[in-house]
């Protein structure tokens, strides 16, 4: 039988580890990784193995040889430039004329394979992928299938939105040499994104084996070493050099430990390994050959590499040691801290968890290394929120981190970037550090100063710029900070150029521009002119100015009053300010203190603002811009789904046969007003870039803030323009309009959830509702004959929410607790297995 191993992987999340050495060859116990791939394949009868290659082929070529000392013959194919995973296969096509089978040399696994491939034979499949089921799915490529283990949907790295399934695609892949002729030569072409997907739409045989046993995909230095502590567990079937002396303890040959040393399992001694007096080796502990523990030195949860040197009480705590790296005397290395090949950590020096010493770095005596050596401070798993990146000023955002990722962006984006920001110190401290890491980059900067959001999305475009960033301060956190990106035509980035941003700052060697070439920043101001030309050109002045309306403007910030005061006075309108600390209106010269994001509670003054001052409306316009609250002129609020809709109308009356992108879960009584003025929904995911991106079906392909949905959905300004255009213009109340919305019967609640049980949970649901009429736009909607449920995973807590919509109070009600229950009864389930 034949077998291909994909051992072209750089492991650029693996680093400082993997510098020099290409991930295949990365040691686990001692030996390197793909050595277990080979025994593996060579234990299920594969003799004939093809070895792809790409990121130092030699290294692993030098290592491996023909292959005859693991009982194989292993044939060498090199990539010369990247083909993808499927491609770099097809490179080795003259050596399989069979079926055969594709593991990865990078992840670590005990699956049956002869089961797998009797598997694939009894389905007659031309493909068939070995699948595990895992706790958290999201950083995976799930796959569903049917009950005969027939694929029908791929989600490759899903958001919680889109988690059908705890089943994950492991790499593993039994084929019929007929389905490389599908792969196309001459660019990158992929497994998962590109092969099974054209097979699952040519309607070929694609199957999915569930396999039990042993995987770990070794992608960063947390599965790492969890890999050691699970073959150390006795989790892994697989073959150690060590012979066990002890509970729990391996050792290798010429292993010197002395009589006063202290050694508690699990753990594992390379081949030289010298422990001196005192020493004391606590579990989950990897010691690569010819490391040296000096005396009162310990180690607990550490690893090491070969020729690694702890010195004298110094202390290793789940931390690693690269080939001859050292550690000093009364040297401290904590938690997921790395030090690379050949680095010398001096005598006192304390580096703290999660941070990266590079090879043949020295770090002198006494210090406390807090960030990573040469790029900064370490990153958490994942930077980007629904909104961009939030936090708290200076503990989540740190000037030192908006300096690397404006270095970033400046060199992934390639032009020049529009940077603005409110008016706040704090980003107005960080929108320079964002400046100083584009302009390092080599990339011009368009400074437009102070903007909200939806202005600085429109200038954006306005100006041709490859991308924007805009700081302001949270409308969430007293102390928040929130960078909003956007790329070349205003939109929220894709999910994908999210994920090469958190791969850069995670890798920290992201291309620098040398001195001649560095960017020059170019001051822009009164960028929000065209953005105010825009909303002129798209209303009646004169309809406004006839109609004599009046506004009450609730909490105004500084910028709105010097922004949208003067422009609602010149369009006629009776401006009301509201304060925030007293409740007392003033007229528009008035002054007092801005106020936002106040519950709604809080929002009684300008309610009753509103009814005193006979205003045709009310509205709050929260810090950045985005959203508005109105509130109609009896002070009632208009909010969640009465919102949307009203929006919906707005478009809807707009332009006959208008699109309004909304989410999966908003009532479906904007399909009955899109009905009745014979327009359009288009149901999405909730994210911003989604309701934002263009209806190619609905005829209107702009993009971003060009569309008036897209505008709409994000721009609170441009709600009240065009809202109070259209009053004037049809010469109606906003009570009026609201009394054209039918009643709205939907309920939310949310229900806790581990985040280890989601994916579990998820496919039950998915399973059990097989028969009924279901989406899977965003979460699991299902339909029931009195309404509809949604199933939504909360994308950053450990919970679901559970949306419904029925005809009447009490049939909502009922649905959402027998969602409610379902989850429940499902985790209690999960949980005893």
């Amino acid at each position: 039988m034949k077998a291909v191993i994909m051992a072209g992987g750089e492991g650029s999340r693996l680093r400082p580890l993997t510098c020099d050495q290409p991930k295949p060859m990365v040691p686990v116990m001692n030996r390197p990784l793909m050595e277990y791939g080979v025994e593996l394949l060579q234990r299920h009868g594969f003799r004939e193995i093809a070895v792809t290659l790409q990121y130092l082929p030699e290294k692993i070529r030098d290592h491996f040889g023909d292959g005859r000392r693991f009982g194989v013959n292993l044939h060498y194919f090199v990539e010369e430039e990247p083909l993808g995973t499927a491609g770099s296969v097809k490179n080795a096509a003259s050596l399989l004329d069979e079926t055969f089978v594709v593991v990865s040399g990078d992840a670590l696994t005990d699956f049956d394979l002869t089961a797998a491939v009797e598997f694939h034979r009894a389905r007659n499949a031309a493909a068939t992928l070995v699948l595990k089921s895992v706790e958290n799915p999201l950083e995976y490529g799930v796959v569903m299938i049917d009950p005969e283990g027939r694929i029908n949907r791929f989600l490759e790295k899903p958001g919680w939105g889109e988690v059908f399934s705890d089943t994950v695609n492991t790499g593993i892949y039994i084929l019929e040499p007929e389905v490389l002729s599908l792969v196309e030569t001459g660019r990158m072409f992929d497994f998962s994104k590109d092969l099974f997907p054209r097979l699952l739409k040519m309607g070929e045989p694609l199957f999915g084996c569930v396999l039990d046993g042993f995987w770990c995909d070794i992608g960063d230095l947390r599965e790492y070493l969890r890999a050691h502590r699970a073959i150390l567990g006795g989790k892994v079937r697989l073959r150690l050099k060590g012979r066990q002396c002890g509970k729990g303890i391996w050792v290798e040959e010429d292993v010197s430990i002395h009589s006063q040393a202290q050694l508690s399992g699990p753990l594992y001694l390379g081949a030289g390994c010298r422990l001196e007096a005192g020493a004391r080796i606590g579990g989950d502990t990897v010691l690569g050959s010819h490391t040296r523990v000096a005396e009162r030195a310990t180690v607990k949860r550490g690893l090491t590499w070969v020729g690694a040197y702890i010195g004298r009480d110094a202390a290793l705590r789940g931390g690693i040691l690269g080939r001859a790296a050292q550690l000093g005397r009364r040297a401290a290395l904590y938690e997921e801290a790395v030090v690379g090949d050949c680095s010398v950590v001096e005598e006192g020096v304390v580096i703290k968890p999660g941070v990266k010493v590079w090879p043949n770095k020295v770090v002198e005596s006494g210090i406390t290394l807090r960030e990573s050596l040469i790029w900064g401070a370490n990153v958490p798993r994942g930077l980007f929120g629904r909104y961009g990146i939030g936090g708290e000023i200076n503990r989540d955002i740190t000037p030192e981190m908006v300096v690397r990722l404006g270095a970033i962006s400046g060199s992934l984006l390639q032009g020049p970037v529009l940077v603005s920001s409110d008016a706040d110190r704090p980003s107005v401290t960080l929108q320079k550090a964002l400046v100083a890491g584009l302009l390092s980059a080599g990339a011009a900067v368009l400074d437009a100063g102070e903007l909200l959001i939806p202005m600085a999305r429109r200038a954006t475009t306005y100006l041709g710029a490859a991308g924007g960033i805009h700081l302001s301060q949270s409308p969430e956190e007293k102390h928040g900070i929130r960078l909003s990106f956007f790329d070349a035509d205003g939109l929220p980035l894709s999910r994908s150029l999210e994920r090469k941003i958190e791969q850069l700052y995670c890798r920290e060697d992201f291309p620098r521009a040398p001195g001649d070439a560095l960017g020059e920043p170019l001051r822009l101001p009164n960028m929000a002119e065209p953005y105010r030309g825009e909303l002129l050109r798209n209303i009646s002045p004169e309809k406004l100015a006839r109609a004599g309306l009046r506004v009450v403007l609730g909490h105004p910030t500084p910028y709105l009053r010097r922004f949208l005061i003067p422009l609602l006075q010149e369009l006629s309108c009776t401006v009301i300010t509201v304060n925030a600390a007293t409740g007392t209106g003033n007229s528009a010269d008035g002054s007092g203190s801005p106020g936002d994001n106040l519950p709604l509670q809080r929002y009684s003054d300008l309610a009753a603002a509103v009814r005193n001052n006979s205003a045709t409306l009310g509205v709050v316009i929260p810090r950045g811009g985005e959203k508005a609250l109105i509130f109609d002129e009896r002070g009632r609020a208009v909010r969640g789904d009465l919102y949307t809709a009203l929006l919906s109308l707005l478009v809807f009356r707009a332009r006959r046969g208008g699109t309004m992108a909304v989410p999966v879960h908003v009532s479906q009584v904007v399909e009955r007003l899109a009905e009745r003025y014979q327009g359009r929904v288009r149901r999405t995911k909730g994210a911003p870039r989604h309701l934002m991106m263009p209806d190619s079906e609905g005829g209107d392909s702009r993009k971003g803030s060009g569309n008036l949905s897209a505008t709409l959905s994000f721009d609170g300004i441009a709600v009240l323009i065009y809202l109070l255009d259209l009053l004037a213009g049809q010469d109606l109340t906003l009570t009026g309009l609201l009394e054209e919305i039918p009643a709205i019967r939907t309920k939310e609640r949310e229900i806790p959830c581990p985040w280890t049980m989601k994916g579990r949970v998820m496919r039950r649901l998915i399973q059990e509702s097989a028969d009924q009429e279901r989406e899977m736009i965003d979460g699991l909607k299902i339909y029931h004959p009195q309404g509809w449920a949604l199933v939504l995973p909360d994308p950053e807590k450990p919970s679901y929410h559970i949306y419904s919509e029925a005809c009447s109070e009490e049939f909502s009600d009922s649905l959402t607790d027998l969602y409610v229950q379902k989850i429940d009864s499902l985790r209690k389930e999960e949980v005893k297995k």
